[in-house]
């Protein structure tokens, strides 16, 4: 039996102003004499539109516990056993299911019962018109947004775009939707011109993270450019699955496109280019540079990199921007920072999940009781992640002849400096961006961290940053090192107390170096060298780095999208690209597959180990696997058995 689309929302209860979500498959039930409430007037109305943004926190890739995190990126404890974990194990099932699927459904539903009161009760008291089309257009982003999350989860599902009677029957709601349809409903109907155009092009610091027509752009772009990438472009490895009773306009029971559309590329691009064009215009946006370095770093030594000379001009201004480079994530806008187009506040437990990542055993601050400041280490970036960012000369190290090759590299660098002499040579003559980002054996993890001096790590000692059990229980690192990413050099740990004068910053969910990179894989799968080579040049000299020219891009051996992929994994490693990248590449069989992961012998050398014994190259020992399967996400068993529409997704 066909049927057309009939968009259903989510169930709600209204009651003394909470909202509280049903699943997907619920209806609205009769509204409440308290829902005229929530439009009395214009302070009502705009705290019912920012209750729609939950979600957008909620859903965030940042958490080190996220899916997101299950990349070849960075590994985590293996005595842990979180949600990126069991991602990266292949443990989720229809009867185990996970994902972004109730949070974002459940507020499509607050954001149609938003936009319905708003309809009903038009007049809330002190609005203006502007006000009132500027709350609808935010509604219609967050609609956008969170289908979205759910496309680059789950593929191709359901489009939920208002409300349905209770007496609707279970054969009306709607099954799986065609991936394309869903991405031409995304970027048409909801960020149309109507949306784009009713939202401001900034906010003020007491609205900021609210949509903006910059944040709607770049969302319309990343939605194309997912689209256009092979998994989705005529490349999908299940090319059979197909709806059974539902049918979307246009496309039948098909769900994924069989063909390749290059035209695909060309919608991707124009969209980019226009976002990118109106982010530096109107949206006043423009890249954190050593000309715009954000101020909340004025106060902060320049920390000791290894190998590098601070006592020269170069050396000094290599340091330099090395701090700049740690602020483009961790500094606010009234810091100074113009490069987060949208972005996140992160509350309550989410934000010292970012705090978690920080070494273990910072600062003893109570000999007696040996009680220590410290984090988790939770985020241990693989060796894949260390060799995969440049030389100083701006190559990789496996094509820069001046780097040492094989077993050289795990070697000791010859630094004679007190606490840094176990820096290895794979950990030297590096890019900036690696040591802004990344934390080893002998490395200076934060100039002033601990009550005002450096905290170098060691991680060849049980009694600092090394494994032990006995000390640190199950939170060690494994794979021996670590991220800086989040973490603003300025943050001090209090000898006193232990207590940590850190701010809440900003995580950038889109921000301007992403749109350069998306402008040059679009000119680069259209084979477009030139023109790629100019917004990848863009983000390579930011980080201090020469431009590639086409004869060095032909000399390498790589093509001009293998050097665009590598500069995204590095410009935008840690904020939740990476999980999806080597999916939408079809990357992901060989990124993510047994054995793939590597570290150094952290655990394999035992407590207190030599130099010799922990700097080895090890294979991670955890069960990650990668199956086909795991290109989507699978539905619980609960809405397919709902939902006679519903289809599962493949190998579930």
């Amino acid at each position: 039996m066909k049927y057309n689309i009939k968009n259903i929302a989510l169930g709600f209860s209204l009651s003394f102003g909470v909202l509280v979500s049903c699943d997907y498959l619920d209806v609205v039930p009769p509204e409440q004499a308290t829902t005229s409430d929530t439009m009395k007037d214009r302070n009502s109305a705009n705290g019912f539109i920012n209750s729609c943004y939950i979600a957008v926190e909620s859903t965030t890739p940042f958490p080190y516990k996220n899916y997101e995190w299950s990349s070849d990126e960075s590994v985590h404890s293996g005595q842990w056993s979180e949600d990126s974990q069991k991602a990266a194990w292949n443990l989720y099932s229809d009867t185990n299911a996970a994902g972004w699927w109730n949070a974002c459904y459940n507020y499509i539903g607050h954001c149609h019962m938003f936009l319905n009161l708003l309809e009903q009760y038009n007049n809330p008291t002190g609005a203006t018109e502007e006000d009132k089309a500027r709350w609808k257009a935010e509604a219609q982003f967050l609609k956008a947004y969170y289908h979205f999350r759910l496309l680059e989860m789950y593929g191709p599902i359901p489009i939920v775009d208002d409300r349905m009677p209770q007496s609707t029957l279970p054969g009306e709601f709607p099954g799986r939707s065609h991936f394309d349809y869903v991405v031409d409903y995304i970027c048409n109907q909801k960020l149309n011109d109507e949306t784009i155009n009713a939202l401001p092009d900034v906010t003020n610091a007491q609205e900021w993270g609210r949509a903006t027509s910059i944040a709607a752009l770049a969302l319309k772009g990343r939605v194309l450019l997912y689209a256009a990438s092979p998994l989705w472009n005529g490349k999908f490895p299940y090319p059979d699955w197909k709806n059974t009773n539902y049918e979307t306009p246009g496309y039948g029971t098909e769900l994924v496109s069989r063909q390749e559309d290059m035209g695909k590329w060309d919608r991707a691009l124009e969209a980019n280019l226009a976002a990118l064009k109106a982010a530096e215009s109107v949206g006043e946006r423009k890249l954190v540079d050593m000309d715009n370095v954000p101020s909340n770093i004025r106060d902060v030594p320049i920390p000791y990199i290894a190998g590098v000379d601070t006592s020269t001009v170069e050396g000094k201004e290599f340091a330099k921007r090395v701090l700049m480079l740690r602020t483009i994530t961790s500094s606010n806008e009234d810091d100074g920072n113009k490069e987060i187009i949208w972005g996140v506040f992160l509350q309550g437990s989410n934000a010292w999940m970012t705090f978690a990542q920080c070494p273990p055993r910072i600062l003893c601050f109570n000999e007696a009781d040996n009680r220590w400041a410290d984090g988790w280490g939770a985020i241990n970036p693989t060796l894949y992640s260390i060799e995969h960012f440049y030389t100083k000369n701006g190559k990789l190290p496996d094509l820069d002849p001046s780097f040492p090759k094989g077993d050289e590299r795990f070697e000791r660098a010859g630094i004679l400096v007190k606490g840094h002499e176990n820096v290895i040579k794979l950990n030297t003559n590096r890019e900036p961006r690696f040591y802004a980002m990344f934390s080893f054996d002998g490395d200076d993890y934060s100039p002033i961290m601990k009550d005002g001096e450096p905290l170098t790590i060691n991680m060849l000692s049980s009694k600092a940053q090394g494994y032990g059990w006995d000390q640190n229980g199950r939170n060690y690192i494994e794979g021996g090192y670590l991220t800086k990413k989040y973490i603003s050099p300025s943050v001090r740990y209090s000898s006193i107390d232990g207590a940590t004068d850190s701010k809440n910053y900003a995580k950038p969910l889109f921000r301007l170096a992403e749109l350069y990179l998306n402008v040059a894989e679009c000119y680069a799968a259209k084979g477009d060298v030139g023109n790629a080579l100019i917004y990848l040049n863009r983000i390579r000299e930011r980080a201090g780095l020469q431009g590639l020219t086409e004869s060095e891009v032909t000399a390498s051996g790589m093509s001009i999208t293998d050097w665009v992929r590598n500069e995204r994994f590095i410009e935008l490693w840690g904020e939740g690209h990476r999980y999806y990248d080597v999916r939408r590449w079809l990357l992901a069989p060989q990124q993510l597959k047994a054995g793939a992961r590597e570290g150094l012998n952290m655990l394999g050398a035992g407590k207190d180990p030599t130099f010799e014994a922990f700097n080895k190259r090890t294979v991670i020992d955890q069960p990650f696997q990668w199956d086909n399967r795991m290109y989507l996400w699978p539905i619980a068993w609960t809405e397919i058995s709902n939902d006679p529409q519903l289809v599962q997704a493949p190998g579930y």
